[in-house]
């Protein structure tokens, strides 16, 4: 699927707030539509990513190919990944046929 199958809501709680931290996390984000089937499979696939990023014990070097090797403060990110994982988590409250879809 692509970025504009997405939910509205799940386009805003991911892609939105991603975009609004740095372009080059957005693009991440944005990758991980190619591979789900449906909205709930990306925020479960964005959900995984953010649970990697925030569990390695590599984030400089993480950071460093994500941002291109312009990282931005580890604080900022990790921050950035836990308000995206909260918007996940709100977005899966709403019932699938709530969400709005721009088709």
């Amino acid at each position: 699927m692509d970025t504009d199958d997405l939910s509205n809501e799940t386009y805003k709680a991911v892609i939105i707030t991603a975009e609004k931290f740095n372009h080059d996390l957005t693009l991440q984000f944005g990758c991980l539509a190619m591979e789900c089937a449906d909205d709930n499979e990306y925020l479960l696939e964005a959900e995984q990513f953010i649970n990697g990023c925030l569990k390695t014990d590599n984030m400089d070097i993480l950071m460093d190919y994500i941002f291109f090797g312009n990282p931005p403060l580890k604080k900022d990110f990790i921050n950035t990944l836990s308000k995206i994982k909260n918007n996940i988590n709100k977005v899966r409250e709403i019932p699938i046929e709530k969400r709005t879809f721009e088709f």
